[in-house]
């Protein structure tokens, strides 16, 4: 996972299988920015982004309330605020989210406002699945969007030992 940040807030919240993978698609997501890595001393609302994030990869911290600096159009925006409402452990299908944010015939463009996330987990587009129960798409990988939702219902139920194998 990488992490990018602007004076604003984060950018870029991405899995990918490698560091030169993950730097690649930052430049294509931001050609035109100038990055620098960040060097110690860390900042220190950074090293808090970076521990709330990692909290809620175990499953301490469900709800993350950072601040974001994202390019999106107003419709975007609507769809990934409702998603930031979807309890921590659910899930709701593009149709339900669609009708959330009250134009219940875009499920479709709500499935383009999740691609279009820059965000992982910050904007947990994992959570919208298709109505029939099957995953439907996710930026990161099916693989990684399974993981994330089990990982998610398994703290909430506090009974889960290990992560469900992908069906």
């Amino acid at each position: 996972m990488m992490i990018a940040t602007t004076g604003r807030g984060l950018c870029f919240v991405q899995f990918a299988g490698s560091d030169a993978e993950l730097l690649a698609m930052l430049r294509a997501e931001y050609p035109g920015a100038r990055l620098e890595a960040l060097l110690p001393p860390l900042p220190p609302q950074f090293g808090r982004w970076v521990k709330a994030l990692q909290d809620h990869l175990k499953g301490e911290e469900p709800n993350l309330d950072l601040p974001l600096d994202l390019p999106a159009t107003a419709f975007q925006m609507k769809v990934w605020r409702y998603l930031q409402s979807i309890p921590y452990g659910s899930v709701q299908s593009y149709s339900e989210i669609a009708a959330g944010v009250g134009q219940p015939s875009a499920a479709r463009a709500v499935g383009q406002a999740c691609a279009a996330n820059r965000v992982a987990l910050v904007v947990p587009c994992h959570r919208a699945v298709c109505g029939t129960g099957a995953l439907g798409g996710y930026r990161w990988g099916l693989v990684r969007k399974r993981a994330l939702i089990d990982n998610e219902f398994c703290a909430t139920q506090r009974q889960c030992a290990t992560m469900r194998p992908c069906e």
